[in-house]
């Protein structure tokens, strides 16, 4: 079975791309993930930073969004996900999921600036080398919406002629 790890690189990073308070943002966990560190790590580095994090880069999200988030991924969650291993030789008391967060403890989303950032605090090689692909991510999602926008305006005028 892939990795949580391998499995994000894999999978169009676009979909971990939210809109969230009109910034089209990334989760801490997921842009920990990319980044090849834990996300207590990320936000250790957010919360040492304050100065290089002004609310358009990072933000803390609301107990109201975070429950609305988790709505969300409970409800998109579907069978086709990979079956749950054997995890017998874990220990339950110390380690855990994220499935099992606090649920008062909320979440960091990061804009296409903030994730920049982000990787600059961390100082790794592989968190340089993602930050690029984040960045490469915002911008064709930035592209898309431009041609559909452009697709839209037009369907719009030749709904007017007829």
């Amino acid at each position: 079975m892939p990795s949580a790890k391998k499995r994000l690189v894999h999978e169009p990073l676009e979909l971990r791309i939210l809109l969230i308070r009109g910034y089209r943002v990334i989760l801490d966990a997921d842009l920990a993930r990319l980044y090849g560190v834990t996300t207590r790590v990320l936000n250790q580095g957010v919360k040492r930073n304050p100065h290089r994090f002004p609310d358009d880069f990072a933000f803390r999200l609301t107990a109201t969004e975070n429950a609305k988030l988790r709505s969300q991924f409970e409800a998109s969650r579907t069978e086709t996900l990979e079956p749950i291993t054997d995890t017998s030789n874990r220990s339950q008391i110390v380690t855990g999921s994220q499935k099992h967060r606090d649920p008062r403890f909320r979440l960091w989303a990061f804009t296409e600036h903030g994730a920049l950032m982000a990787a600059n605090i961390l100082r790794s090689r592989r968190a340089v080398q993602m930050s690029i692909y984040v960045i490469r991510a915002f911008v064709r999602l930035r592209e898309q919406i431009a041609a559909n926008r452009a697709i839209l305006q037009r369907l719009a005028e030749i709904d007017k002629t007829l």
